[in-house]
C-alpha cells in the first residue's frame, strides 16, 4: 500500500498524481514565441493536444463553480469520492488548505507508524517545505525527496534508496534511446532542486557530462549549443530559437505548464516517426515509476513484517485436516475451536508395535534476554522437511509463560515465517494447561498452610510441619516483583501464623517439571504425591500425599496429561507441550509429547 497527501481548498475535490516530465522537441524557426498554456486565447489546432487540456480545464471549473453553489445552498454538503481498483491499495488523503503545520505533521507520522503504509507520496505544494518532506520516513519515502534518501543516492548508495520517478523516468528513455553514452553532454536548465540534484549523479554515474545553470545564466546560448541533451525544468523564456541548438539536440522538458512542444525534424525524436509529443506517455512512465518504488518498498530490509502480521496474514487449516493428514483418528481428540485439539494417549496404545521415527533435539548454551532461536530453527527445519521435502516430521516445543510473552522476550511461538499459528492462541491460555497448573500447586500450597495452621492451634502439641526452601509457594503465570518476598497469615482468624512468604512464577512450579517427564495418569499421579513439601520435627519429608492431596492435584491436571496439536506458518504439525524453565528444571517439552510423534512420524520421519 501507498499513501498520496494532498492539500484541499474549500469546496474543491482535488487528485493528486504523479508530476508530469514531457518528453518532445524543442519548437523549431519560433524565435520569440513561447508556447501557448492551457487557457491562452490564441487559436489551437483541432484535436491538438492543448486544445484537450482546455477542454479538461473548462470542465473542471465548471464542476468547481456547480460544487460552489451547491456548498452555499446546503452547508452541511461535502462531497466525496470512492475509488475501487485491483492491485495496490491507494488511500488518498485530503486536508483543508489552511490545515496548521502542526496537524499536517501529525497525519505524517501516523501514517509513518502504520504497518500497512509502504509509502507516502506529497503533493508539490508540500515538497517545497523541508519540514514536510524529512518528516516522511526514509524507507517510505517512494518520491526520494528526504534528506536521507538524496544524501544516499549522492554517495551512490542505489541499493539503500529510492530514486526520484521522475529522474528514473527520464535516465530509461535515455537508455531506450542509446543516449547514455559515456561523454555525452547533458544541460540541465531550470531549479536546483531535488530532482535536478538526483539527476545530474545518476547521469554522472552513467560516465556522462552534467552541467547544471538556469536561464539567466549568460553563457546560456553557448551551453545549449554544445549539449547533446537539454533536460528543462523550468518555463522556455522567450527568444530561445532554434539556432541555440545543434543537430540533433534532444530535448526534456520536465513539469512545464504548457502543452506539447512543436515537432522540428532538426532535432532528435524519440516518437520514432509519430506524430505530437509524448507528455502522457511521460507521466505513464513517471507514475510507474513511483509504483516500482512503491513495490521496492515492498521488500526493502527497512519495512521487516511484525511476527504477528505474518501470524495473521495466514489462515490455518482446520484442525481436523491436520489431525487426518498426520494419521490421527476423530475419536483421538478433542479440538479446542477450529486451530487446536487435545490429543488422547490412546494414539500410544493403538501405535504400540509401530517403530520410533528419529529424534532431534535443538539446544542453546548462550541464553539472551530476547531467547536464542530454539524455536524459529525448529519451526524451519520441520516446515523444511514436510513442506518442501515431502518427509514426515513433527516439532514439539514447550508452551510460553504469560510472564516473559508480557515482558521483554515476548513469546514463544518462533519468528518470521518459521512459526507457530495462530500466534495469540499459542502465547496465551492456549488450552489451559498452565492455569491447571496454577490451581494445583495453589491447591498443595493452601493444603500445607491449613495443616500448619491446624497443628500449631493444638493445645496438647506443637506443630508437626517445619517448613524448608523446596516449599511450595502460591504461583501466578504472570509474574509481579513486589510479590517476591512479603508476609502472610495477618488476620486475626490465622491465630498468629503470620511468616514471610513469596509468590512464584507459575511454570516454575515443581508440578511443571512433573508433566514434562510423567508417561501416563497413574505416573503423574504417583510423581505428584511424591512431591516433598516440608520436614516433620524429626527430620523426615512430608509428601503431597502424607496430607492427602495427591487425588485431587491429578484430577485438576488430567486433562494437562494430553499434548496440543497445532501446526507451523506452512501447516505442518506441532505439539505444545509442558513448559519448564531451563535455570530450574530441564527447559524442554514433554516425554508423552515426544513419544506420541515419534510414533506417528513413523520410522523414516523425525521428531
Amino acid at each position: 500500500m501507498w499513501m498520496s497527501l494532498a492539500a484541499r481548498g474549500r469546496g474543491a475535490a482535488a487528485v493528486v498524481t504523479a508530476s508530469r516530465v514531457a518528453w518532445c522537441r524543442l519548437p523549431a524557426g519560433l524565435r520569440g514565441c513561447a508556447q501557448p498554456a492551457i487557457g491562452d486565447k490564441d487559436e489551437l489546432a483541432p484535436g491538438s493536444g492543448t486544445r484537450v487540456k482546455r477542454s479538461v480545464r473548462q470542465i473542471i471549473l465548471n464542476c468547481k463553480t456547480e460544487l460552489a453553489v451547491l456548498q452555499k445552498n446546503e452547508l452541511c454538503f461535502h462531497p466525496g469520492l470512492a475509488i475501487v481498483q485491483v492491485g495496490l491499495h491507494v488511500v488518498h488523503i485530503c486536508l483543508p488548505e489552511e490545515t496548521a503545520t502542526e496537524e499536517l505533521l501529525d497525519e505524517i507520522m501516523k501514517l509513518n507508524d502504520d504497518p500497512k503504509i509502504r509509502g507516502l507520496v506529497l503533493p508539490h505544494s508540500l515538497v517545497m517545505s523541508d519540514t514536510a518532506i524529512n518528516a516522511v520516513l526514509p524507507e517510505k519515502d517512494i518520491d526520494g525527496i528526504t534528506d536521507v534518501n538524496l544524501g544516499r543516492l549522492v554517495r551512490g548508495n542505489l541499493n539503500e534508496c529510492f530514486v526520484p520517478p521522475a529522474a528514473s523516468a527520464i535516465i530509461e528513455l535515455l537508455e531506450q534511446a542509446d543516449l547514455c553514452a559515456f561523454g555525452k553532454k547533458v544541460l540541465i536548465i531550470g531549479e536546483n532542486g531535488s530532482r535536478e540534484a538526483a539527476l545530474q549523479k545518476l547521469l554522472q554515474m552513467k560516465g556522462m557530462v552534467v552541467v547544471n545553470c538556469q536561464w539567466q545564466n549568460t553563457n546560456i546560448m553557448e551551453q545549449c549549443h554544445q549539449s547533446d541533451v537539454l533536460v528543462v525544468t523550468s518555463p522556455v523564456p522567450e527568444g530561445l530559437g532554434e539556432d541555440w541548438l545543434k543537430a540533433d539536440t534532444t530535448i526534456i522538458a520536465c513539469n512545464l505548464p504548457a502543452a506539447g512542444l512543436n515537432s522540428s525534424s532538426n532535432h532528435q525524436d524519440f516518437q520514432q516517426g509519430e506524430q505530437g509529443s509524448s507528455h502522457d506517455g511521460i507521466g505513464l512512465l513517471t507514475a510507474a515509476m513511483q509504483i516500482k518504488n512503491s513495490f521496492a518498498g515492498l521488500n526493502s530490509s527497512h519495512n521487516v513484517v511484525s511476527d504477528i502480521e505474518i501470524s495473521r496474514a495466514q489462515t490455518p487449516k482446520p484442525i481436523d485436516v491436520l489431525a487426518k493428514e498426520i494419521g490421527l483418528r476423530q475419536s483421538e481428540m478433542e479440538a479446542y475451536g477450529s486451530n487446536k485439539a487435545k490429543v488422547k494417549l490412546s494414539v500410544l496404545d493403538r501405535l504400540k508395535e509401530q517403530p520410533d521415527g528419529k529424534y532431534i533435539l535443538v539446544a542453546g548454551i548462550t541464553p539472551t534476554p530476547l531467547g536464542e532461536g530454539k524455536s524459529t530453527v525448529t519451526m524451519g527445519l520441520v516446515q523444511a522437511l514436510v513442506a518442501h521435502q515431502g518427509v514426515n516430521a513433527f516439532a514439539c516445543v514447550r508452551q510460553p509463560s504469560q510472564g516473559p510473552t508480557f515482558g521483554v522476550k515476548g513469546g514463544a511461538a518462533g519468528g518470521g515465517y518459521a512459526q507457530v499459528i495462530p500466534m495469540e492462541e499459542f502465547n496465551l491460555h492456549l488450552t489451559g494447561d498452565i492455569h491447571a497448573i496454577t490451581a494445583a500447586n495453589n491447591l498443595l500450597a493452601a493444603a500445607i498452610d491449613a495443616r500448619i495452621l491446624h497443628e500449631g492451634s493444638q493445645s496438647d502439641q506443637e506443630g508437626n510441619i517445619v517448613l524448608g526452601v523446596d516449599t511450595p509457594h502460591i504461583v501466578l503465570d504472570t509474574n509481579d516483583r513486589f510479590l517476591r518476598k512479603m508476609t502472610i497469615g495477618q488476620s486475626s482468624t490465622e491465630k498468629g501464623f503470620a511468616r514471610e512468604a513469596q509468590f512464584d512464577i507459575a511454570v516454575a512450579s515443581e508440578i511443571m517439571a512433573i508433566l514434562a517427564l510423567t508417561t501416563s495418569l497413574a505416573d503423574m499421579k504417583t510423581r505428584l504425591g511424591n512431591i516433598v513439601v516440608a520436614n516433620d520435627r524429626k527430620g523426615q519429608p512430608v509428601t503431597a500425599e502424607d496430607l492427602g492431596v495427591s487425588g485431587a492435584l491429578a484430577v485438576l491436571m488430567k486433562d494437562a496429561l494430553k499434548p496440543t496439536l497445532m501446526q507451523t506458518l506452512e501447516g505442518t504439525p506441532v505439539f505444545v507441550h509442558a513448559g519448564p524453565f531451563a535455570n530450574i528444571a530441564h527447559g524442554s517439552s514433554s516425554v508423552l509429547a515426544d513419544k506420541l510423534a515419534l510414533k506417528l512420524v513413523g520410522k523414516e520421519g523425525f521428531v
